[in-house]
This record gives C-alpha cells, sequence and structure tokens, in this order.
C-alpha cells in the first residue's frame, strides 16, 4: 500500500534551493549564483569567466543524485553545476547563466548524461552560447548496461559513470590542454565505461507518496536513477550472487557495451543509490573485486566506494567498470578540491553567492518601434490572434486526457506542462506584436520558454525559434501560406535535428510531419490555403491516432515495455494535433468573416 513518504524538509519546492545553500556553508570553495528560484547553478569560488585561462567544465541536471553534481564542483574537476528541480532537466537560462559565469577564452566542455530532456536543454544552451561567442563543446554520457539493445535514438542512459568523465575531463582541463583535447579525452573515457543498478526499494520524491512497486523479498535489476522501472523484478539474492550477475551483464559479448575483454585493465566504482550503509556497499566490493580479476581476467587498478550519484533515498546500488590506460589513472590521481570526490576541502570562506551574469540587453525593437500588441490589428493580426487563441484552448481543454494517456506511458504531467505553456501564451498575447508575424511566433517561444519545463517546453521553444528565423527572411507583407509550409518544414527539421527522432518514433513528430506533408502537397496543387490547412489538421490528427500502434523510440516511453503502450496514443502527438486543428478551424472561420 502506498504511504505518504517522510523527508525531514521545509517545503518541498525549496529543497533544491536549501540543499545549495547548506552545500556552500559546508565547503567555502563553492558559490552560487543568485538567481533563486529560477536559475541554480553552484561554481567555483575562485573562478570568473572574465578571467578564467583554462577550459571550463560543465555539468548538471536534475538534482536528487547528491552528491552529483554540485558536489564535484572544485578544481580538477567541475567548475560549474547546474542544478534542475527534483529529477527534471535544468531550463536553458540556467545553464547560460553558469556557462557565462565560468567560461573564458579556452571555451567550456559541457558534460551531459544521456536523457532526452537533458541533451535538448544543454544542447539548446550550446547554441545559445557559441551564438554569444563562446567555444563550447558537448560530450553526452551514456553508461547504462542493463537494457538490451537497441533502445531506439534515446540510447543508453547516463548514470554514474559520468562521474568518472567529470574527474578525467576536470584533471586535463587543469593541466592546461585545449578543449578539443579535453572534449577528447572526455569522449574517449566515456566510450570505455559500464553501469548497471540493482533496487531494494523504490526513491520517495519531496511532498509525494512513496510507491509500493516493490514488495517484501523482491529487487529490481537494471533501474534508472529517477526512479523509473528497471529490465526485472527478482527474488532478493545474496550479494556475492547479485554482485556476478550485474559483472556478466555490463561485460557481456553479446552487448558489447564497453570494450573490456581479458587481460585489460579496469577502473571500479560501486555508487550508493541514497540509502544503502557504507558496510553493504564495501561488501559489494569486497565480493566485486576478486570476481573481477578471477572470473573476467582483468586487473582492478583502482576501486571507488561510497555514493556519488544517488536516487534520493533509494536502497540499493550500482556498479560502475571502466577500461584503463595509464593516461586515464593520470587523470583519476591528479588532485582536486572536489569535496565529495573523497578529499578535502580547504581555503578562506568568499561570499556564499554572486550574482547571475547577465549579457547585455538585447533591444526588443524593430523599426524604432518597441515590441508590444499593436493599437489596430492587420488583417494578418487578426487571424493570427484567433489562431493562437484557439490552439492555447484546445490544448487547456486537453490538460487531463494529456495526464492521463501520459501516466500510462510517461511521467504523467504531460497535460500540466502543455496547461502551463498555452495558460502562458494566452495571457501574454495581448503584447505580442500580431501584425509581425515572424516576431509573434518569437514572442510565443519566449513564453512557452519561461514556464514549460522538462522535453516538451524545449522541444516547442525549438520549434518556435525555427519557425521565427524562416518567416522573419521574409518581408510582413510577404508571409504567404507557402511561407508558413515552409516555416513548419524548418520547425520539424529542427526539433528532429536536436532530438533525434523523426515519423514512427511515437513523438509528436507524428502528428506534424504528415501535417506538414498534406500542407506542402495541397498548396502546392493550387488548393485554397483555408481548405489545405484543414486537410493538413486532418493528417495531424491521424497521426497523432496511429501513435497507438508505435514501439516508442524517443523519450521516456522508449524505456517502457511495449505492451504497456498498446492502445494509448502518444500525449505529445495528441497535444500537438489538437492545436493544430484548432488553428486550422481559426483559420477557417476568420477567413469567412473577414
Amino acid at each position: 500500500m502506498a504511504f505518504q513518504g517522510k523527508k525531514l524538509i521545509n517545503k518541498p519546492d525549496d529543497v533544491v534551493t536549501e540543499f545549495i545553500e547548506g552545500l556552500v556553508e559546508t565547503y567555502p570553495g563553492l558559490q552560487y549564483l543568485d538567481g533563486f528560484p529560477k536559475v541554480k547553478v553552484v561554481l567555483r569560488a575562485d573562478v570568473s569567466g572574465a578571467t578564467y585561462d583554462k577550459v571550463a567544465i560543465i555539468s548538471g541536471g536534475g538534482s536528487g543524485h547528491e552528491p552529483a553534481h554540485a558536489g564535484f564542483v572544485g578544481e580538477g574537476m567541475l567548475t560549474a553545476a547546474i542544478c534542475g528541480d527534483v529529477f527534471a532537466s535544468p531550463p536553458v537560462d540556467s545553464i547560460l547563466a553558469g556557462i557565462r559565469a565560468v567560461t573564458g577564452p579556452m571555451g567550456c566542455l559541457l558534460i551531459v548524461k544521456n536523457y532526452t530532456g537533458d541533451r535538448l536543454n544543454f544542447g539548446l544552451a550550446a547554441e545559445q552560447a557559441k551564438s554569444e561567442g563562446y567555444k563550447v563543446e558537448t560530450v553526452i554520457v551514456g553508461d547504462d548496461c542493463a537494457l538490451p539493445p537497441p533502445r531506439g535514438i534515446a540510447g543508453r542512459r547516463g548514470l554514474a559513470g559520468t562521474v568518472l568523465v567529470h574527474k578525467v575531463a576536470g584533471a586535463a582541463a587543469a593541466a592546461g590542454l585545449s578543449l578539443l583535447d579535453v572534449a577528447t579525452e572526455a569522449k574517449h573515457v566515456a566510450d570505455m565505461i559500464g553501469t548497471m543498478g540493482v533496487a531494494l526499494s523504490v526513491c520517495t520524491l519531496p511532498g509525494q507518496v512513496t510507491s509500493d512497486r516493490l514488495g517484501p523479498g523482491k529487487m529490481e535489476l537494471g533501474l534508472g536513477i529517477h526512479g523509473e522501472p528497471g529490465a526485472a523484478v527478482a527474488d532478493l539474492q545474496p550479494v556475492d550472487v547479485i554482485v556476478s550477475h550485474v559483472l556478466k551483464q555490463i561485460l557481456s559479448p553479446e552487448t558489447n557495451y564497453v570494450p573490456i575483454t581479458r587481460g585489460n585493465r579496469v577502473v571500479l566504482m560501486v555508487n550508493g543509490l541514497g540509502a544503502t550503509p557504507m558496510m553493504e556497499l564495501m561488501i559489494a566490493t569486497g565480493k566485486a573485486v576478486p570476481k573481477l580479476q578471477l572470473e573476467h581476467g582483468l586487473a582492478v587498478d583502482r576501486v571507488y566506494t561510497g555514493s556519488f550519484m544517488t536516487s534520493l533515498d533509494m536502497a540499493g546500488f550500482s556498479i560502475t567498470i571502466m577500461k584503463s590506460d595509464q593516461a586515464v589513472l593520470q587523470r583519476l590521481d591528479a588532485a582536486t578540491k572536489a569535496p565529495c570526490w573523497p578529499i578535502g576541502a580547504d581555503g578562506s570562506h568568499p561570499p556564499a553567492k554572486i550574482p547571475v551574469p547577465i549579457p547585455p540587453p538585447a533591444l526588443a525593437t524593430k523599426n524604432g518601434e518597441t515590441f508590444g500588441g499593436p493599437l489596430q490589428l492587420n488583417q494578418q493580426g487578426l487571424i493570427l490572434e484567433a489562431a493562437i487563441e484557439a490552439a492555447a484552448k484546445a490544448v487547456i481543454n486537453l490538460k487531463d486526457a494529456l495526464n492521463e494517456w501520459d501516466s500510462k506511458v510517461g511521467d504523467g504531467d504531460c497535460g500540466s506542462t502543455m496547461f502551463r505553456g498555452a495558460t502562458a501564451v494566452l495571457e501574454d498575447i495581448k503584447c505580442y506584436p500580431l501584425n509581425d508575424a515572424a516576431e509573434t511566433v518569437n514572442e510565443i517561444g519566449s513564453s512557452i520558454r519561461r514556464v514549460m519545463g522538462g522535453t516538451s517546453g524545449i522541444i516547442y521553444t525549438i520549434f518556435c525559434k525555427a519557425a521565427y528565423t524562416k518567416l522573419k527572411s521574409s518581408s510582413l507583407d510577404d508571409i504567404t501560406p507557402q511561407k508558413w509550409a515552409e516555416a513548419l518544414e524548418a520547425s520539424i527539421a529542427a526539433i528532429s535535428k536536436y532530438g533525434g527522432a523523426t515519423a514512427g518514433y511515437r513523438t509528436l513528430l507524428d502528428a506534424l510531419i504528415p501535417a506538414s506533408e498534406v500542407l506542402r502537397k495541397r498548396l502546392d496543387a493550387g488548393e485554397i490555403p483555408t481548405t489545405a490547412f484543414i486537410q493538413s489538421s486532418e493528417a495531424a490528427s491521424a497521426g497523432a491516432e496511429a501513435t497507438k500502434n508505435m514501439q516508442a523510440l524517443a523519450g521516456r516511453s522508449s524505456y517502457v515495455f511495449g505492451e504497456l503502450l498498446a492502445a494509448v496514443p502518444d500525449p505529445g502527438a495528441m497535444a500537438a494535433a489538437a492545436w493544430y486543428k484548432a488553428a486550422a478551424m481559426a483559420v477557417r472561420d476568420k477567413y469567412l468573416h473577414t
């Protein structure tokens, strides 16, 4: 039976900011950017982007994995850690704030765990930082060995092995290497790492009930670090049996996830998941080392045991194996002041917080006029206003259905997330420059980016930014239906580029791609634009319904077994089809009455 989890906290919404405040009081070498609650960035107290003469190493992700990532900020490891809410990717603005705060002329390396939200948010932040003149490289870490290939475009999850990548990259940067060389070393070790976890309990999110998914006497094999179900549930076994199974899975020649064979040298990390006593972790380590040596023929060069990347209060552990050589060992042994790489911290105690660096304000003007709602709408403005309002209201009305679908295939918040974005758009529309289609689309993206978290928020922000770029290449009086079709195609291409999905992957693109194809085809055939729009909206709806029969190849649904997805449509696709159809009908009706 599920029950309310007990936590030593104040308000559930404040746990991350209060954790950071306690962290910097404990370790004087750390500071945070004073941007709470939106910007949560921990950084080295001795680094300023304006003067820093080495490559900055930046990582981060959802909170709840402490000490990762903020506990590994320090000379010789991370220069800054970007902290999202619990199990939620940090927003683009926070990542940008971190990049601006610590990146100097040598540039920065972003180390990103392989989750869709992290890839998209860090990806957009990287692109924005590059446009501001920063040198940025990115390394994605996917060290999960629990789920058999293929995993679609989602790929292997990023787990505790990421911490070893932090250490190697941090040491390389501290040695003065160039950005390209640091990124090369980080990518090399990321390709040499395998991890698998075992859990005895499910974690409890602050303010949430504790799941009863695991019964007494059961353990879960191959779980992720966000409380998602593992690859299998089995009866609890003695730890030496568990360790043998995990090592065989990581080193399996069938999956070939890590290029480790007999005679190689390796590094071992036994990582607690949050509620595992050190005694039990040491027992697991004591069993793992001889098994690696005698059963797998490997030389164990280094052993790290402790809690490095947790999952709140989950009971269990993960094992990470990394192929080593002398160069890797030199990086691992290099000095660091990161407080949680088991080493002490010293130094004077600077102020706990410093201001968030803000880039020079861009003038939100065009032709000398400040953006905002025009005094009088032209025909294009009236039609655009009607379409936006109808689309937003359609999403709002679909909130409960989206949440219900998402509870079966994801984390159950798609409707709530989309609702926040649609509500913001309705609130902000009075300030949109509706007579300017391109700038209006850009402002919609800004509204969404401000309030929508997770993968949906960043995907729609990318969608709007790509459409804006395409539309702004035309004059105000030259936004034809064909231009809108081109903008839709550009948005789809951008989402596919950064998210990795395409048609058939069970995402919102399964609604938008058929809509785009029909719209282009009907317009090229000379169809009346409003009719072509309606016909394309029917294709969007059909495409969304068709996701019921698709196996997910992208996003969190790709970790859900196919039988659980059967007959349940993808909520993202259903939301896209709903707003697209509502916009089409509104445009048609507005044309009929103007």
